[in-house]
C-alpha cells in the first residue's frame, strides 16, 4: 500500500525518482526500493516524504491514491478552457458596459451644453425682486457655473475612456 501510494503521488506530481531523491537527500535507488516494496522509509523520512509530495502521512500509509489518468487531465483542461472562455466573455462585457457608460456621459454633457446655449442664460434677465425667481436664477447660475468649469475636463476624460475601451480588430 505504501509503495503504491508513493509511486502514484510522485507520478501525479510529475517528478522523477531522481528528483524526489534529491529533494529528500537520498539516492534514487532508495526511492525505487520504497516504490517496489523492498524497503520502507523511517518515521522522520516518512514525514519529509509526505511534505515533498504535498500530502499527509496517513494517506501515504493507508489511503489509496489513484494514479492520474490522461483522460482526467484532458477533462480538466477542457473545463479550464471553458472557464477561461467564460472569464474572457465576462471581461469583454464589462469593458463594453464601461465604454457605453463613457458614451452616455459624453452624450449627456453635449445635451446639457446645447440646452445652456439655447437658454442663452435668459434667467439673467429675470426680475430678481421676486424671491422665487431670485432663488431659481441663483440655482441655475450656480449649475451653469459648475458645469462650464467641469464639463470640458469630464468630456475629455470620457473621450479618452471611449478610446481606451475601443476594441482593436
Amino acid at each position: 500500500m505504501l509503495n503504491e501510494n508513493i509511486k502514484n503521488l510522485r507520478k501525479s506530481k510529475g517528478i522523477s525518482q531522481e528528483e524526489l531523491a534529491i529533494k529528500l537527500n537520498v539516492v534514487r535507488q532508495t526511492v525505487s526500493k520504497w516504490e517496489n516494496g523492498l524497503s520502507v522509509p523511517d518515521s522522520s523520512m516518512l514525514i519529509s516524504l509526505a511534505e515533498e509530495l504535498d500530502t499527509s502521512v496517513s494517506i501515504l500509509l493507508g489511503e489509496t491514491v489513484n494514479e492520474t489518468n490522461q483522460n482526467d487531465l484532458k477533462t480538466i483542461s477542457e473545463k479550464l478552457e471553458v472557464i477561461n472562455l467564460q472569464l474572457a466573455k465576462k471581461s469583454e462585457n464589462r469593458i463594453k458596459a464601461i465604454r457605453w457608460s463613457f458614451i452616455a456621459l459624453c452624450s449627456a454633457i453635449v445635451v446639457v451644453l446645447i440646452t445652456f446655449v439655447a437658454m442663452q442664460s435668459s434667467y439673467l434677465n429675470w426680475n430678481f425682486n421676486d424671491p422665487e425667481l431670485a432663488v431659481a436664477g441663483t440655482i441655475l447660475h450656480g449649475i451653469e457655473f459648475i458645469f462650464v468649469r467641469l464639463a470640458p475636463l469630464t468630456l475629455i476624460a470620457g473621450v479618452v475612456g471611449i478610446l481606451l475601451t475601443h476594441k482593436k480588430r
